[in-house]
């Protein structure tokens, strides 16, 4: 249930994005999700890729260090209130979402969210017992 991410601190310069972007591309490598947050000359870029080990390994040899991170893809409607109705059964537990972004184009009627979670395990519980759909490596085109 859990999956695998990437996050690199990328310095906030004209064509960095492009060059990242472009060598994974072009090695292959499917971006299906990706979040860029800005944090001053840096930014956070995070992604969700198609081959794991192999984006880790050429953002290394850019000298791109690449952390990877464990998150989770809940599937909610796709209408206005879905994200707090589902915040919600957070609210009386002691698990806090550490950040969380938007993954486009899955389906029409359904949004896909990705969390980190400070507890993902307790996080999936929780989901579970409210039959949250979470999605798994597979159903996001996440091979390795």
């Amino acid at each position: 249930m859990k999956l695998q991410q990437i996050t690199v601190s990328l310095e906030n310069s004209h064509g960095r994005l492009y060059e990242v972007t472009n060598a994974l591309g072009k090695a292959g490598i499917n971006l299906r999700a990706a979040s860029l947050v800005d944090t001053g000359a840096f930014g956070q870029l995070r992604l969700l890729v198609s081959d794991i080990p192999e984006a880790r390994r050429i953002l290394m040899e850019m000298m791109l260090p690449a952390h990877v991170d464990e998150v989770i893809a809940i599937e909610i409607e796709d209408s206005p209130g879905s994200l707090a109705k589902l915040l919600e059964c957070f609210l009386e537990t002691k698990v806090n979402i550490i950040y969380t972004y938007a993954m486009a184009g899955f389906t029409s009627e359904r949004a896909v969210m990705i969390f980190r979670f400070n507890d993902n395990e307790e996080a999936i519980k929780i989901l579970k017992d409210r039959n949250v759909k979470i999605l798994d490596a597979k159903t996001l085109g996440i091979l390795k």
